[in-house]
């Protein structure tokens, strides 16, 4: 059996997106180490690491920090409106809309530029 784990993000600015990540998920990261941090959910982990830790750790230029254009980091919140309203002094790239599949979602960028979706199920 395989279970899902996490996922990780690597960047050069690992304490500039642990303090974004805290304030979105509301979660107080563990930093086991200086160069790590997690975030523990029910249904998964977001883990963000240095870009120093994981050359020295698998080579160099095996990872590098670089938005995701191709992915969503989602995370379902209890209200995506007062989410927004709470977050309101972030760039968001879309207000608060219901999706075709009946979602109601909002958008925005982390500091690396990848893309954060806020969503509340119908």
């Amino acid at each position: 059996m395989t279970t899902f784990a996490s996922v990780r993000i690597v960047t050069d600015n690992l304490d500039g997106m642990t303090a974004f990540y805290e304030r979105i998920t509301r979660i107080t990261a563990s930093r086991p180490a200086p160069v790590f941090a997690e975030f523990r959910t029910a249904a998964g982990t977001l883990a963000i690491s240095s870009s120093e830790l994981t050359n020295r750790l698998y080579g160099a230029d095996v990872v590098r920090p670089d938005p995701i254009h191709s992915a969503f980091l989602e995370f379902e919140v209890t209200d995506t409106d007062a989410e927004y309203e709470r977050l309101s002094d972030l760039e968001f790239l879309q207000k608060p809309t219901t999706m075709p599949w009946g979602n109601r979602s909002v958008v925005l960028r982390d500091p690396d530029g990848n893309l954060v979706n806020l969503f509340t199920r119908p």
